[in-house]
């Protein structure tokens, strides 16, 4: 199974040990993540010589290819909100997933589309417990 994983890049970085977290969660029970550099330290430095047209491309056919999105959502970004729409239209489920006490927006809050799941964490174990009842609700159906 192929899950992307979005989070902000250029919106800000300071998530970016949860975005490990993520990663490393969802590659330890054996899904691909074409999007698994994204949660590394330098990834700015990796994705600033790669052109704004080729990442465009890139990540559309990604989105096209995977099995579900999951999207750390506590920091905003236009990308991501990009690639959840995106999701959304060819009918992947989603998991957006933000840190309580962060403000999320209404975009995403007030959305109600059946494939979109969003989940309020206070912990990893939280985290990891929403992630993983997703996926076995969309991608493992009893």
């Amino acid at each position: 199974m192929n899950i992307y994983f979005s989070c902000s890049i250029t919106g800000g970085r300071q998530d970016q040990a949860i975005y490990a977290e993520i990663v490393e969660h969802l590659l330890a029970q054996g899904y691909e993540v074409p999007t698994a550099h994204l949660s590394s330290a330098g990834i700015l430095d990796e994705e600033s010589v790669i052109q704004a047209e080729e990442v465009y491309r890139r990540d559309i056919r990604w989105v096209e290819e995977c099995d579900a999105l999951i999207a750390e959502v506590s920091t905003p970004s236009h990308g991501v909100g990009y690639e959840i729409a995106l999701a959304l239209i060819l009918g992947k489920p989603v998991l957006c997933c933000y840190q309580r006490g962060r403000k999320v927006s209404k975009m995403i809050l007030g959305n109600t589309q059946e494939k979109l799941r969003l989940k309020e964490y206070g912990d990893s174990r939280d985290l990891v417990f929403s992630i993983n009842a997703f996926l076995a609700d969309y991608l493992n159906p009893r």
